[in-house]
């Protein structure tokens, strides 16, 4: 095998499929040992939305640092913190698991931009898409089995988190270290101290680069209904009769994995803006939150529909978006501005646990998922453009 499926880059998604294992199993754990401890919708928001909120805030110094100093370096020093975010999970209860989220979360932001930034530097143009879709496949791989195994350690008394959590730390730790880039093809930037966009002036590039708007306002709108399904799934299931929030985030994660290893090559990667396959994707998300938000009349065979049609909506937006900035964003600062663009996917899912949660205490967790599909009908009109590439 060849390009984006050769095994220094095989090895490099095998890292990835270890790192986000543990959060397969906290995405479902922390809300059920939440509510067994009396904490309200709004609280669990804020736990599990401080994650992705503190890689948000990280991310744009992630791509600027890993721009200067290379992915691989990078890489082992942040395992360290990973493994010491992983280890606090075992010894605090609620409260510690806050600040452990927070650690998690400045660790994913060095993490993702490091492997993501070297897969795009590693491989030729037009093999682009299938790594980062790749990239993005193997970070859903351990959410087929990880909801089921989250849900049999919470009914056997969480004897076996610690032991899992460790593990995980290890065996991601030794992955990590051994990980290379064929530094023969990674070309590494460098950047001029006085012509080189800052991090800090390069904020305004959200709104006066008209590809990074468009994008970061499609991940942003798509994160937040990403958000609100993976943070309260767990407890909305419990209401839904002869449903299962384990069965439904494995078939949303296995429906992730299919379709991007399936249709990896028919995601756009020629630097063109395809409105009709955006546009359909939107549909796709808007579809999902509505069949999640009817499942409470419409029965169990809905809720899991939603999650299939979610976890196709999920598979192609990402690496789309991604593969497009990878060609029309200005080369010398590239790296930094799709730390940005990432960061708002990031502010999304923390968005949709920290917005959606005060929602669902004082309305429902279906009108929660109305308000989902709303946004993903606003995002079917906004992707539309008649230019094939956006001009500035």
């Amino acid at each position: 095998m060849s390009g984006a499926l050769s095994w220094p880059f095989l090895r490099l998604y095998i890292l990835v499929l270890l790192y986000f294992s543990a959060n397969s199993l906290l995405n479902v754990l922390i809300p059920l040992k939440g509510e067994s401890l009396g904490a309200t919708n709004t609280t669990i928001g804020l736990i599990m939305g401080a994650y992705m909120f503190t890689t948000m805030f990280f991310r744009p110094w992630a791509g600027h640092i890993i721009q200067r100093h290379g992915p691989i370096k990078v890489l082992r020093i942040i395992l360290i913190v990973n493994g010491l975010a992983l280890l606090l999970y075992t010894i605090t209860g609620l409260g510690g698991y806050l600040v452990a989220r927070m650690l998690q979360g400045v660790s994913t932001a060095f993490f993702s931009m490091a492997l993501q930034v070297g897969i795009i530097d590693a491989l030729p143009e037009e093999d682009r898409s299938q790594g980062i879709s790749l990239y993005s496949l193997f970070s859903y791989i351990p959410g087929i089995i990880g909801p089921l195994l989250a849900l049999s350690i919470w009914q056997g008394g969480m004897e076996y988190f610690p032991i899992m959590m460790i593990s995980i730390a290890i065996f991601t730790g030794v992955v990590g270290y051994s990980a290379k880039i064929d530094k023969a093809k990674t070309e590494k930037i460098i950047v001029n101290p006085v012509h080189g966009v800052k991090t800090f002036s390069s904020f305004g590039q959200l709104v006066k680069n008209p590809y990074l708007l468009k994008c970061s306002i499609l991940m942003l709108v798509g994160s937040i209904v990403f958000g609100a399904i993976t943070t309260f799934i767990p407890l909305y299931a419990a209401q839904l009769p002869s449903s299962n929030a384990g069965i439904f985030l494995m078939l949303m994660a296995g429906t992730v994995v299919i379709s991007r290893f399936t249709l990896r090559k028919k995601i756009p990667s020629d630097g063109k803006w395809h409105s009709l396959f955006m546009m359909g994707n939107m549909l796709l998300l808007a579809i999902a939150a509505l069949c999640v938000g009817f499942a409470l009349n419409g029965g169990p065979i809905l809720f899991y529909i939603g999650a299939c049609i979610m976890g196709i909506a999920q598979a192609l937006l990402y690496p789309t978006l991604t593969t497009y900035l990878s060609f029309v964003l200005p080369h010398g600062n590239r790296n930094v501005l799709l730390g940005l663009f990432i960061a708002m996917a990031d502010l999304g899912v923390s968005l949709g646990s920290v917005i959606m949660g005060p929602i669902v205490d004082i309305y429902s967790y279906s009108f929660m998922y109305m308000i989902c599909a709303g946004l993903g009908v606003m995002m079917i009109f906004f992707a539309y453009d008649r230019r094939k590439v956006l001009v500035g």
